[in-house]
């Protein structure tokens, strides 16, 4: 990555603050989205899951314009919070962690899930029995017991983040500094004469991330095959 001009590290590093913030600020909301997909039992629960994964289904600039339209600066929540907090989403990188939380949350609750139902029920049923109340138990015995597939979940929504374009560019553009990020100054790149060279630099440090991103859901996978006894 040594060739990589100023302009190339700057789309570099606000890849890497967009796809940091998005993980983190979706993670809370993931584990409590797939905890009630994995147990809980209610009406609903088929649509809630369907609206959950339509960011997969959907196109990506679908996606991105309804964010736009919700989270505009004149959609009802995008005027609500900048009256109220001053937080303007549209156009702005906080935008871009937006659009990079919907489309990695799928993702996310999806790996959540299946560690939080390979957990054994009876363990969480033994806890009560002992008088540990129901968030007490999921603190100490179900999410320990997930934590790799929480981690898991978390890189690849870290990785998806990393190479999210439709969205992002619909809904805050490509303005450098501010939310050009990896995907779009390649693309940017390609439409400029001259900058096959960029592009390719550019690529091969989005191809280093992604693979090793992968690299580590994979090994995060088997440990979580591992931890609920299952082939090392």
């Amino acid at each position: 990555m040594t060739g990589l001009s100023p302009d190339d590290w700057i789309a570099l590093r606000l890849s890497l603050k967009v796809a940091a913030v998005a993980t983190l600020a979706s993670l809370p909301f993931a584990i409590g989205v797939a905890t009630v997909l994995a147990r809980a039992r209610f009406p609903g629960k088929t649509l809630l899951d369907a609206v959950v994964h339509l960011p997969l289904v959907m196109p990506p600039v679908v996606t991105g314009y309804l964010l736009l339209l919700a989270f505009g600066r004149r959609g009802p929540v995008g005027a609500w919070l900048e009256s109220t907090f001053g937080l303007v989403l549209s156009f702005r990188w906080t935008g871009a962690a937006l659009a990079c939380a919907v489309m990695g949350f799928p993702l996310m609750v999806r790996a959540i899930r299946l560690s939080i139902e390979a957990i054994d029920a009876r363990l969480g049923s033994a806890a009560a029995t002992l008088g540990a109340p129901p968030a007490w138990r999921f603190l100490t015995v179900t999410l320990p017991l997930a934590l790799p597939g929480v981690l898991a979940g978390a890189v690849l929504c870290f990785a998806k983040a990393l190479g999210e374009f439709g969205a992002t560019i619909t809904f805050v553009s490509s303005i450098p500094g501010e939310t050009r990020t990896l995907p779009s100054a390649i693309y940017a790149a390609t439409q400029t004469p001259g900058g096959d060279a960029t592009a390719l630099r550019l690529t091969a440090v989005a191809v280093a991330v992604s693979i090793g991103a992968l690299a580590l859901s994979e090994w995060l996978a088997r440990r979580v095959r591992r931890t609920v006894g299952g082939d090392a």
